[in-house]
Order: structure tokens, then C-alpha cells, then sequence
């Protein structure tokens, strides 16, 4: 079968600049890596037809040849298999590091990747339920968190008391040995000492060589006023210890809030609804209304309507960065009694009598409406 053109393979013009081929292989070569896409032929000799190209294009000399001969005039120094140079990758930079943290082949592209040495320590979670209460005014608790720690008899080295882990006589400590593929050096993790680097020969009779041992860790956790559900905690090297002397990962505390039986809360604001006698909206009055703080009292003009909602500014959740405090917004309901004495009706009676009768336009109804909730309501009300 005769061999594509290099451009074209490439998905660049002849007029293509260095940059320009560098950026073309980049894609082709995370698209088709035998990595991402394990056991498909077709993707491996897309892989290395890709890299072909490049080895012949990003050349001066070979890219002269080719233009002028097309495959003749280069398959002497960059056939399939033949006088391919891996060091043609060295200028890649950043992106060796970044195929080497997706496909775990850093040595590959240049060798300047290392897998031994010290590794960071794993991240760890923690999910906490806290009440309410304590997330409106902060709280601090204690929590277990089993982890990995270094050991104590080896300090994390996994070598016996008086002796030293060494250098792995496979892969000169790297953590990976190298192979052929075709014209392609892959790099896969040392056998011998599974990517450490070291080796040890009379391991730690604590950890067993493992380095570190598992402990459960009573930890102190301060969580601030105004946090809500989903906010998370970062404590910093709190989480698994590293190996080979590496630095410990973090903690992350995801809270949870529980719902208040009152309160309905957005952001740092708070609802709530508030039972009123119909005498008190009639003629005016005072109510009570629960707040975090305690209760306040709240003046209600005369002939107010059943839903109005009054502000309270200050009463709401803290802002969990220091930044004040929401509102409370508490929406009064007319309270209709369910059992009247004989000197209550009769007077009702009365004043029924008295009242005006009232007469009521009909509106369209509206489904929208009714699937708004209150809170929304009030909301659209005060923004």
C-alpha cells in the first residue's frame, strides 16, 4: 500500500511552519496513542504514521528532500522503521509532561520524565453533617480520618533500622525501562521496583517495605459562620502521607447543612411565614418573629393584607467571607380559628353584617403562577 502524504497525514498546508507542524503532531498523536486507545490497530498505525511525518517534516533537510522527491527521496533516512530518531521530541517541552500525566509515559518523549523519586500523598475526603444552628454561627468539631501515615520504625523509608533502600540496578532508578516498538521507544514501569526507583533488600518489619502504615487521626475542623451545603474545607497536608519523602495530600471537608424546620434559606437571605390574627392585620398591631438572633418585634400596619411581606435587614445568614449578614423576609398569613365560642361568632356575625359586600372581579388563571413558590415571589418582589 503506498504511504499517505505527509501533509496530509499531518492535516497542515505545504506552507506549514514549525509551530504549525508541532501543534498538528500534538493532536494527532493524543488523539491515536495506543494508551487512549488500547487493543485498535488502526489507531496504533495512525499513531506511528502520524509520527512519521513529523520526524521527516520537522527536519529541514528531510522536509527539503521530501518536497523535492516526495517518499523516495527521504525513505533512505526516515522509511518506515528505519534511521527513526526519538530525539526529534526533545523541544516538546510541556507537552512530554503532559502526555506523560495522561498515558504514564514521561521517558518516552526525551527521557527527561522521572517515576522514582518522592511522590505526593493522596487526597482524601470527608463528607460532615452539621445542624443548622451551627452553620449560622460557626462551630468546630472533631472528626476520625483513617489514612496512611509514614512509619514510625523506618520514617517512611520501608528499609529495616540501620539500613538504606538503593538504587534499582534495572532502570538506573528512573522507574521505568524502556522498549522497541517498531520505530517508536515506549517506556513502561520497572518490574523490579514497580516505579520507585529503589530498591529495598531488608524490608522495615513494621510496614513490611510499604513505607507507611494505616492510622486513624483525630482531627480538629473550625467551620465558619454562613457555610452551606456543598462548600467545602481544604486542610492542608492532612490527607495520605507521600512516598519516598514526599509531601503529604490534603483534606477536603464537604458540609452539609441541615434543613431548618422554619427557615428556608437562599444564599445568605432567610424566609419564613408568620401566623397573624385577623383582628391584628385589620387594626394593626405587633407580632413576634423568630430571627437567629432571638425574637423581634415587628409592627404591622393597620388594614395589611394576608401575604405582604416585611423586611427584616441584618437577620439572615453571615456571609460566609465576613461580608455582613442577608435579610430576613417574613411573610404574614392570616390565621383563621378553628373553634369559636358563642360570644366570638356572634360577634363575627355582627361584623360581617356590617362589612361591605365585597365584589370580585374574575382574573385568568394562570398555572405558572401557582408553580412559583412563595419564596420565589417574594424575591422577584425585593430584587
Amino acid at each position: 500500500m503506498s504511504k499517505r502524504d505527509y501533509y496530509e497525514v499531518l492535516g497542515v498546508a505545504k506552507t506549514a511552519t514549525d509551530g504549525e507542524l508541532k501543534s498538528a503532531y500534538r493532536k494527532q498523536a493524543m488523539k491515536f496513542h495506543p494508551d487512549r486507545n488500547p487493543g485498535d490497530k488502526a489507531a496504533e498505525d495512525s499513531f506511528k504514521e502520524a509520527a512519521e511525518a513529523y520526524a521527516v517534516l520537522a527536519d529541514a533537510q528531510k522536509r527539503g528532500l521530501y518536497d523535492r522527491f516526495g517518499h523516495q527521496g527521504v525513505n533512505q533516512s526516515a522509511g518506515a522503521g528505519a534511521g527513526f530518531d526519538p530525539s526529534v521530541f526533545n523541544d516538546f517541552g510541556d507537552f512530554a509532561d503532559i502526555l506523560g500525566g495522561m498515558f504514564g509515559f514521561g521517558d518516552t518523549l526525551g527521557g527527561q520524565r522521572r517515576r522514582g523519586g518522592p511522590q505526593r500523598g493522596a487526597d482524601l475526603r470527608y463528607d460532615l453533617e452539621i445542624a443548622f444552628e451551627e452553620a449560622a454561627k460557626g462551630t468546630e468539631t472533631s472528626i476520625l480520618i483513617p489514612r496512611q501515615e509514614n512509619c514510625d520504625t523506618c520514617s517512611g523509608s520501608g528499609a529495616a533500622p540501620g539500613t538504606q533502600p538503593t538504587t534499582c540496578t534495572m532502570c538506573k532508578g528512573q522507574g521505568q525501562v524502556r522498549r522497541q516498538q517498531g520505530f517508536f521507544t515506549m517506556a513502561t514501569t520497572c518490574p523490579t521496583c514497580r516505579g520507585a526507583g529503589r530498591t529495598v533488600s531488608k524490608p522495615c518489619p513494621t510496614c513490611h517495605g510499604a513505607g507507611r502504615t494505616a492510622h486513624e487521626r483525630k482531627i480538629t475542623v473550625k467551620i465558619p459562620a454562613g457555610i452551606a451545603t456543598g462548600q467545602q474545607l481544604r486542610l492542608q497536608n492532612e490527607g495520605e502521607a507521600g512516598m519516598g519523602g514526599g509531601p503529604a495530600g490534603h483534606l477536603y471537608v464537604v458540609v452539609h447543612v441541615q434543613e431548618h424546620g422554619f427557615f428556608k434559606r437562599d444564599g445568605v437571605n432567610l424566609f419564613c411565614e408568620i401566623p397573624v390574627n385577623f383582628t391584628t392585620l385589620t387594626l394593626g398591631g405587633e407580632i413576634t418573629v423568630p430571627t437567629l438572633d432571638g425574637d423581634e418585634t415587628v409592627k404591622v400596619p393597620e388594614g395589611t393584607q394576608t401575604g405582604t411581606t416585611m423586611r427584616l435587614r441584618g437577620k439572615g445568614m453571615p456571609d460566609v467571607n465576613g461580608r455582613g449578614k442577608g435579610d430576613l423576609f417574613a411573610t404574614v398569613q392570616v390565621q383563621t380559628p378553628k373553634k369559636l365560642s358563642k360570644e366570638q361568632r356572634h360577634l363575627i356575625e355582627q361584623l360581617a353584617k356590617a362589612l361591605p359586600k365585597e365584589k370580585f372581579e374574575p382574573r385568568p388563571h394562570s398555572e405558572a403562577q401557582d408553580e412559583r413558590n412563595l419564596f420565589d415571589r417574594v424575591k422577584d418582589m425585593f430584587n
